[in-house]
């Protein structure tokens, strides 16, 4: 049986990286795949692919910056019969030392990365409640576990996804709505490119921060949706409040 067979799932940042991969999971593993992005085209491209081998996923652009945009979402996911799975995906990268950091930089990776965990759990939790039961899965960073020295707005926002994944796990365990966060390393996205152009020669700054990482090498998005996986399914029926690195050891030095 899949292990997710029937369930509707909500992905926000579905178009690439980490959220394209998990849509792809997914849906093998038989959910109906609600999918968000404010890119369209990338949107619309993993909706044909998935739909082409069998699978199920419908596309709504949203801004996930916007709580009207987050509701306008959960509404469609409510004709979908309620949200089962939540997989807080969406993210931006603000490449900016502190004092380069401008107040609309700031705004971006704070409502961007922070304010739509808050909000799609809000709605979110609304549906699972209704159903007695779900999952929420938050996508952090380990700039949220020990800082990032260039993108202070980045790690603020992140370490902030990580205490309410926390409040959220002790406020709703007792719907028996679980709530979990997963901390990535360097992972081969379209994201870690942009960061590595923006720090130097990228040949040189991928070398040296490979040696950050014991495995010695940078994570695949493939490898962190395998983990959403476990988190999103009844095999983690037990896990609430977690904060799981998936980092190759970057963390354990």
């Amino acid at each position: 049986m899949k292990r997710l067979d029937g369930k509707v799932v909500v992905i926000t940042g579905v178009s690439a990286g980490i959220g394209r991969a998990t849509a792809e999971l997914f849906a093998k593993e038989g959910a109906l795949i609600l999918g968000a992005d404010i890119n369209e085209d990338g949107g619309e491209s993993i909706t044909e692919k998935i739909q082409v081998s069998g699978g199920s996923m419908t596309f709504v652009k949203t801004d996930v910056s916007s709580e009207s945009g987050i509701k306008a979402l959960f509404e469609v996911a409510g004709e979908m019969g309620g949200v089962d799975v939540l997989f807080n995906n969406a993210g931006v990268e603000v490449a900016k030392g502190l004092l380069d950091t401008s107040e609309e930089n700031w705004n971006q990776s704070v409502n961007v990365n922070l304010k739509s965990v808050f909000f799609c759990s809000k709605y979110a939790i609304q549906q699972m409640k209704e159903k007695g039961k779900g999952a929420i899965i938050n996508n952090s960073s380990v700039a949220g576990l020990v800082g990032s020295t260039f993108s202070p707005a980045y790690s603020a926002a992140k370490g902030g996804i990580i205490a309410l994944t926390k409040t959220l796990a002790a406020d709703f365990g007792e719907f028996n709505i679980r709530v979990n966060c997963i901390c990535p390393g360097a992972i081969e996205t379209p994201m870690l490119e942009r960061v590595i152009d923006f720090q130097g020669d990228p040949q040189e700054v991928r070398a040296r921060r490979k040696k950050n990482y014991p495995m010695g090498r940078f994570g695949t998005a493939k490898e962190v949706a395998q983990t959403a996986l476990f988190l999103a399914s009844d095999d983690s029926s037990f896990v609430t409040g977690a904060i799981i690195a998936v980092d190759g050891g970057f963390t354990s030095k």
